[in-house]
């Protein structure tokens, strides 16, 4: 770690903000000494009856370039920026430095200058954060070694995290898939030797977050958390709020099915077989292009093309992360993921139009999976440790550091 600034990743999500110093050692990175983490709730003005301005209203704001939060957006925003400050602080307070590098991931659209955030589904439009924030903490005497670059997004982060962090499952990888399982779902690629933007390949390649299956399930539902919780509550006709208050989460859902409850065991062959679909749509889109294995929830967004300039592409692995990923690494070889969801996908890929024999040989030697290719990541706080490792990377290029 450089002893001349304090290396800091924020991790921002629907309810509160993590933060984490970070130690740099050439190039690579690993977690610090220090963690601190804090509820929006806990900070004047915030509204747990906050109701999102309208979706639709939003993007078109955005569009016109004329965004206009109201009052109680402000409000609200102005408790999230001062929740991230308040990470900030207290690390800088246990470290003893208070010259601070800061990179930070959070949700939503972000505005043109990528400081702020233009579109929020679930929650304020902050059009000027990082603004405010550095406002709030030089008040406190904090230096920054530079103003913070952007606010990105948790999939890009968890894909820089993978490709530059101590343990990191993209380092050594050509071709290689990451899904992530948080209170979202987070997809990221790395081709050819390059981590990929999703934004730059929307034309061809399809965020999990926007496709449901013929049931009209979000495949996110299937990946994140939330959303595991979401399908069991439909099934036990619980909110997630309730499970979150009885402290019922994915590993106790498959505690439950474990012991026979029927609508763990129903939530379990959900995941099994949409997770199989989802990767098995990952494969045949890289190989083939799109083939329309799934709709979109946004029934405006445009049909993916087929041509793209990476056809032909086998994955070298397939890495699970984040909350998923500890539920797969606690499921392995058992009767109610990791097999079911290996048989499905073996049966999608023997049986495929769009895949070649080599193809099929590749990934289901002996018709079966190769579960070699599937990699939990052991990767903890993906989104802040990859926001810092951008923040970093930045400065280090612009100044040759």
């Amino acid at each position: 770690m450089n002893n001349e600034f304090l290396l800091i990743g924020l991790d921002g999500g629907a309810t509160k903000v993590n933060g984490w110093t970070i130690e740099a050692n050439n190039e690579e990175f690993e977690l610090g000494k220090y963690h601190y983490g804090v509820s929006y709730q806990e900070f004047t003005g915030f509204s747990d009856k906050f109701i999102a301005t309208d979706i639709q209203r939003q993007l078109k704001e955005f569009q016109s370039g004329k965004i206009k939060p109201g009052k109680k957006e402000l409000r609200q925003g102005e408790a999230y920026v001062e929740a991230a400050a308040e990470v900030v602080l207290q690390l800088v307070r246990k470290s003893g430095l208070k010259k601070v590098l800061v990179g930070e991931g959070m949700p939503g659209l972000k505005t043109i200058d990528k400081r702020g955030i233009a579109v929020m589904a679930n929650g304020p439009r902050i059009i000027d954060y990082c603004d405010q924030m550095e406002k709030i903490l030089r008040d406190y005497n904090i230096q920054f070694l530079k103003p913070m670059e952007a606010l990105g997004s948790d999939a890009f982060y968890c894909g820089i995290g993978e490709e530059y962090a101590r343990e990191g499952q993209f380092k050594h990888m050509e071709n290689s898939y990451y899904l992530g399982g948080g209170t979202g779902a987070a997809d990221a690629l790395k081709l050819k030797g390059h981590l990929v933007s999703l934004d730059n390949i929307k034309e061809w390649f399809v965020k999990t977050w926007e496709m449901k299956n013929k049931n009209d399930l979000s495949l996110e539902k299937c990946a994140s958390a939330k959303g595991i919780q979401e399908i069991y509550g439909s099934f036990t006709d619980m909110t997630v709020a309730e499970l979150n208050k009885k402290e019922i989460f994915p590993l106790n859902i498959r505690e439950k099915a474990l012991a026979d409850e029927k609508e763990a065991i129903k939530t379990f062959e959900i995941l099994a077989e949409n997770l199989a679909l989802l990767i098995y749509e990952r494969i045949t889109t890289l190989f083939a292009g799109w083939q329309g294995v799934f709709s979109f929830v946004n029934p405006n967004r445009a049909i993916p093309v087929r041509q793209h300039p990476y056809l032909g592409t086998l994955l070298d692995s397939i890495i699970i992360g984040q909350r998923l990923g500890d539920l797969f690494h606690v499921s392995k070889d058992d009767n109610l993921l990791w097999l079911p969801f290996f048989q499905r996908l073996s049966f999608l890929i023997m049986k495929s139009e769009v895949l070649d024999e080599e193809a099929k040989e590749y990934y289901c030697p002996g018709d079966s999976f190769n579960q070699k290719l599937l990699v939990i990541s052991k990767l903890r706080e993906a989104p802040a440790l990859g926001a810092a490792i951008d923040a970093y990377l930045t400065y280090r290029n612009e100044n040759n550091y």
